[in-house]
């Protein structure tokens, strides 16, 4: 039996369920789907008392949070009323912003995409013109989804309209590092150093009233791998190539970013003492050495670059698996799971590793990291994930307009 912890710290402002508890109920619920799932069984998987589940679930109905799905045969006695999660009961924003592209999409507390959006980007247009484009896409997004939740005048509201969905839980944004996830603000990312210091998460909730939280984008990307995956205990590296090269690591079925978020500075590893000159200021860094490869057309050599510098990260962490993502992956997928899986094959071969180290392409496509960021809001719900929204923001709307108080869980 799968078991199901919950990894967020204790004493953290979640921004709707704060109760651990209640956060382990929900989960299991989450992850049960349509088919739902008994009282007797989510008190079997959390070590719950029967009457603290039954109190926990009672609330969750009466949020619109949970509904009845049927009832089920039982070995004795009445049959068992089943019990599911209400999908649209609340929402929330991921946003992707990449150095020459923005792409937002809307989602369902289960990560189904409700809306989605893609518009160009210049990230050297400078931090107001970013953050006026970033919240007109948002706004725009949730009139594609016919959303209540943001006034014109960029505060939240309810429009009250007929047919509208609850309004957004919040917002998460996922773009290069580096980063301070903790304190939303940007450093020197790669190619912009005139970001270092901007207070992005502050400047885009204060734009659209909700509640922000930030990441890298390779976090946000591995974030949204281990919810979505069956092995709650695995350990893999989500490696991203597309403009620049990073990484995000999930290690023992939790997402490793670091004391400083700088974990998963994968593209600055030096691998060529003498190489090209690197952006960040080094020379022969493998973010380098990729892009090169790939200007010159040459992706069998990017590949083989990558795999190096995979099998290193697999060498030093021996970790379970390698997934890789990016545009310039998904524009010839075969090429760099064939490349980079014959590279780290080799490296455990020599390495004397038992195990095979699968190397695969990353599901969700093109979209991943904005669905992985609008996980920095949803997954603190399901007690999933060290992503929370700051102390003092966490004002989520779920479900429809009410703020869910921070009570006891029985």
């Amino acid at each position: 039996m799968k078991s199901y912890v919950n990894r967020a710290n204790s004493g953290v402002n979640l921004p709707a369920l704060r109760g651990h508890n209640a956060a382990l109920v929900l989960d299991l619920l989450r992850v049960a789907g349509r088919a739902g799932i008994s009282r007797l069984e989510l008190a079997e998987r959390t070590g719950l008392t029967p009457q603290a589940v039954s109190k926990i679930t009672a609330r969750l109905r009466a949020e619109g949070l949970a509904a009845e799905a049927g009832r089920r045969a039982s070995t004795g006695g009445k049959p068992r009323t089943v019990l599911r999660l209400v999908p649209e009961a609340g929402h929330a924003v991921g946003l992707h912003l990449d150095r020459d592209e923005l792409r937002a999409v809307l989602v369902d507390l289960t990560g189904a995409v409700v809306a989605e959006r893609r518009a160009p980007l210049d990230f050297g247009a400078g931090a107001r013109a970013v953050v006026e484009s970033a919240a007109g896409e948002v706004r725009a997004l949730l009139v594609d989804g016919e959303v209540r939740g943001l006034a014109t005048s960029g505060t939240s509201g309810t429009s009250g309209e007929a047919g509208a969905v609850p309004g957004p839980g919040g917002v998460g944004v996922a773009l290069p590092g580096p980063l301070d996830h903790a304190a939303g603000v940007l450093r020197r990312v790669t190619g912009f150093p005139e970001w270092d210091g901007f207070p992005l998460r502050d400047a885009l909730a204060e734009r659209l009233g909700l509640p922000v939280a930030v990441d890298k984008d390779t976090n946000a990307a591995a974030l949204g791998l281990a919810l979505a995956g069956d092995d709650a205990a695995g350990s893999f590296a989500y490696l991203h190539l597309g403009t620049g090269l990073g990484a995000g690591l999930v290690l023992g079925g939790a997402l490793h970013r670091g004391a400083r978020t700088g974990a998963g500075e994968f593209g600055h590893q030096v691998l060529r003492l003498d190489g090209p000159l690197c952006e960040c200021g080094d020379r022969g860094c493998v973010e380098a050495l990729c892009l090169a490869a790939v200007a010159r057309g040459e992706l069998a050599e990017a590949a083989r670059v990558l795999g190096t510098a995979a099998g290193n990260l697999v060498g030093l962490l021996d970790i379970d698996r390698v997934l890789l993502g990016g545009r310039t992956v998904f524009a010839a997928p075969e090429l760099f799971v064939r490349g980079v899986g014959e590279v780290v094959a080799e490296r455990v071969r020599r390495g004397g590793g038992g195990a095979e180290v699968p190397v695969a392409l990353a599901p969700g496509g093109a979209r991943g990291v904005a669905e992985g960021a609008a996980q920095l809001v949803l997954a603190p719900l399901f007690g999933r994930a060290e992503a929370v929204l700051p102390a003092g923001r966490a004002e989520a709307v779920l479900p429809a307009g009410r703020v869910v108080a921070d009570r006891p869980s029985g």
